[in-house]
C-alpha cells in the first residue's frame, strides 16, 4: 500500500492508500522521493481541465526505481530517475520526426483488458493523470515517462526538472531555438517562467525581460538572470518593453495561462518574432495576430512541455544543475511534507512564490 493525495471532488485533495500492481514488461515501479506543486495540477484540482476521478494527480517527480517488468532496457532497480509526463511511444509520426512531446503515448498506457495500474477499497480503480499521478509514495509507470540520472543530483531540485525546468528551458532550446544575442521576454514569473529565464541566461540572450505583478518574483527573476523587469500589469508595459529593446523582441514567452498575458506576448514582438505560449489556457481562450502582425512576419506557437526530447534533455539539465549553471534551488520556495498538500496549493492560489516541493520521507 502507498500513502497518496487523492482528488476526489472539485477543489480539494484527500489523503488516503491506494494500491499498485505488479510491473507489466515495459512499467517501472518507483519509489517516490519529491513532487513539485504545478499550476497545470491546480487546473484539473479546480476542475478548469475535466478529469476522471478519483485520481491522483503530481507530475513533477523524481524517485529511485524499486522494480521493473521484464522488458525493461532503460533503468534498473536503485537506479535515481526523474519522471515526464510526454511518455512517447518511439514509432508514431511525432515521435519519429523527433517532435515526442506530441505523441499521444497510445503504447504507454494500460489496455482495457489488462488490470489497472492503481486501486483502492480492494479494487476500485484510481485514475492515472498525465502517465504519472506522483502525489503518491510510489508510482507505477511506463519506462518512457522516465529516464536515469546522476545519483549525485539532489532528488528535491531533480523533481523540478521533470516539468517547470522542462517546460521553460524546453521552450528556450527547443521550441525557439534562441540565438545568442537575440532578446527574450518572459511573462510570468512562476516555476516555469523563473526556468525560462534562467536558460536564456545559458542561452546568451543579449535581453532578458521578466514581466510579472508581483514585485517579489521580479526579484527572483534578477537573481536568475533577468537583465531587465517589469510589472505586467503597469498600464504602459508594452511601452517599457519597446523602450527597452529598441522595436520589441525576438522571443515572447507566456508562462501563465491567461488571455491578458498571451495577448501581451504578441503586442511585445519585433517584425519577425515569435510568441511561445507555455501556459494552460482556459479552455475558451483564443489568441490570435491581427494583419498586421501577419504582415510583419511575426509568429505564433504553442510549446506542450517546451517541446522536449526528455531522455537526453533531463540528463543535460542535471548537468547544467551540478556545473553551477542551472540555479534550481532559487526556484524551490518550500520543501512540505504530503499531509500539507492543500495547503501548498493555497500558497499557489495566493501567487506570491515560485515552487512548492513535496518531499517525501
Amino acid at each position: 500500500m502507498a500513502k497518496a493525495a487523492i482528488l476526489e471532488t472539485v477543489g480539494k485533495l484527500t489523503i488516503g492508500e491506494v494500491e499498485l500492481a505488479d510491473p507489466l514488461p515495459h512499467e517501472v515501479l518507483i519509489d517516490t522521493k519529491a513532487c513539485g506543486l504545478c499550476h497545470s495540477d491546480l487546473h484539473f484540482i479546480d476542475g478548469a481541465y475535466p478529469h476522471a476521478m478519483p485520481a491522483i494527480p503530481g507530475h513533477e517527480a523524481a524517485g529511485v526505481v524499486r522494480a521493473v517488468g521484464s522488458e525493461v532496457r532503460t533503468v534498473k532497480p536503485g537506479d535515481h530517475v526523474v519522471t515526464c509526463l510526454s511518455a512517447f511511444c518511439g514509432h508514431c509520426e511525432f515521435c519519429v520526426t523527433g517532435r515526442m512531446a506530441l505523441c499521444l503515448g497510445a503504447d504507454t498506457r494500460r489496455r482495457q483488458a489488462q488490470s489497472p495500474r492503481i486501486t483502492r477499497n480492494g479494487g476500485e480503480t484510481v485514475a492515472q493523470m498525465l502517465n504519472l499521478s506522483a502525489f503518491a509514495e510510489q508510482m507505477l509507470i511506463h519506462e518512457h515517462a522516465c529516464v536515469a540520472i546522476d545519483k549525485e543530483m539532489p532528488l528535491d531540485r531533480a523533481a523540478i526538472i521533470g516539468c517547470a525546468v522542462t517546460t521553460g528551458a524546453g521552450a528556450i532550446f527547443n521550441a525557439c531555438s534562441v540565438v545568442p544575442g537575440e532578446s527574450v521576454a518572459v511573462i510570468g514569473c512562476g516555476g516555469v517562467g523563473l526556468a525560462a529565464i534562467n536558460a536564456a541566461r545559458i542561452a546568451g540572450a543579449g535581453q532578458v525581460i521578466a514581466l510579472d505583478p508581483i514585485a517579489e518574483k521580479r526579484e527572483l527573476a534578477k537573481v536568475l538572470g533577468a537583465t531587465h523587469v517589469v510589472d505586467a500589469m503597469a498600464e504602459d508595459a508594452v511601452e517599457q518593453v519597446m523602450k527597452i529593446s529598441g522595436t520589441g523582441v525576438h522571443h515572447a514567452i507566456e508562462a501563465v495561462g491567461r488571455q491578458a498575458s498571451a495577448d501581451l506576448s504578441v503586442k511585445i514582438l519585433r517584425r519577425g518574432g515569435t510568441a511561445t505560449i507555455l501556459g494552460m489556457m482556459p479552455l475558451d481562450c483564443k489568441v490570435g495576430l491581427g494583419a498586421m502582425d501577419l504582415l510583419s512576419g511575426k509568429k505564433l506557437q504553442g510549446a506542450i512541455m517546451g517541446m522536449n526530447h526528455f531522455p537526453v534533455d533531463l540528463p543535460r539539465l542535471v548537468d547544467f544543475y551540478m556545473r553551477g549553471l542551472l540555479d534550481l534551488d532559487t526556484i524551490i520556495s518550500e520543501r512540505i511534507a504530503l499531509e500539507d498538500i492543500n495547503k501548498g496549493f493555497d500558497t499557489m492560489r495566493n501567487g506570491h512564490s515560485a515552487r512548492s516541493v513535496i518531499v517525501f520521507d
